[in-house]
């Protein structure tokens, strides 16, 4: 039997719905929620990012406030950007673009952003949170992957979950996210990553396999049991076209299976989309 399919597309679909009806209630009371992102550079994958994210506010009623600085920009032409960002009581959520250019510490520029406007839930104190337990704007890919489990009714308390790379953005959040005791999540959780000798026989055994390794086809049938859950959280260009961690015949093997398109992405943006109206409705 195939894989049944998990398909962001309509789970996000679904969120921004609610998250437009919060965002109308925030209009209605003289507040509009704003979304300052900043782009650097000329690299088109960024520039598609942050326009589908700006095309994404404009749909929910997020207002965009929009900074596209040159590669050649200094650390301290960002850094003011920041500061103004921080400084200005219409833009609630901050972005930025990564990759930065070579010669830009990307660590200091990020840090810059203030706590309650980290949109990406990544800066030290809302991982801390995270850690601990607190509320407060989860990193957002982590987040939109427990969603997406949760909408397709994948069980994951109980179960083992074992994840493929160890990164700040993904595999290190989402493995304090799927321990915590919390809804779809109080799991056993494994990290794994290429250095880990007995890989294949760590993700034989989990019932859930998400992938943030980057590398195309990593997670093969061969090392998946049967009905498990899998999702492709990494992705790599082969010249113009997008690959997936999870190799094409997974779905052969798997019970669910993320679709090489349209499954983590659109969990992403909208899991932004709600931290930044999250951080709008926190202002007092």
């Amino acid at each position: 039997m195939a894989a049944l399919l998990l398909d962001g597309e309509p789970v996000a679909a679904r969120i921004k719905m609610e998250l437009a009806d919060r965002a109308q209630r925030l209009r209605s009371g003289g507040r509009i929620p704003g979304l300052g992102t900043i782009l650097v550079g000329e690299d088109p994958s960024s520039a598609r990012y942050v326009e589908m994210k700006i095309a994404e506010c404009a749909e929910i009623g997020v207002r965009s406030f929009d900074e596209h600085l040159s590669s050649s920009v200094t650390q301290s032409e960002i850094e003011a950007v920041i500061e103004r960002f921080n400084a200005d009581p219409n833009v609630h959520a901050i972005l930025v673009q990564l990759p930065l250019p070579d010669g830009i510490n990307e660590e200091e520029v990020l840090m810059r952003v203030l706590p309650e406007k980290d949109v990406d839930g990544l800066h030290p104190t809302n991982l801390g949170r995270l850690v601990m337990g607190v509320p407060g704007p989860l990193p957002c890919t982590p987040a939109g992957i427990v969603e997406l489990l949760a909408h397709y009714e994948v069980p994951v308390e109980g179960k083992h979950v074992a994840i493929i790379g160890r990164g700040i953005t993904i595999g290190r959040p989402l493995a304090l996210l799927m321990a915590m005791r919390r809804a779809h999540c109080n799991a056993a959780v494994s990290v794994v990553h290429t250095g880990v000798e007995d890989m294949a026989e760590i993700l034989r055994s989990a019932d859930v396999i998400v992938s943030a390794a980057g590398r195309a086809g990593i997670v093969t049938r061969d090392v998946v049991k049967p009905g498990a859950a899998v999702v492709g959280a990494g992705t790599t260009f082969e010249g113009r076209k997008l690959l997936s961690d999870v190799a094409d015949d997974v779905g052969d093997v798997a019970g669910w299976v993320t679709p090489r398109l349209g499954g983590v992405g659109p969990m992403t943006r909208a899991m932004l989309l709600r931290n930044a109206v999250l951080a709008a409705e926190k202002v007092r």
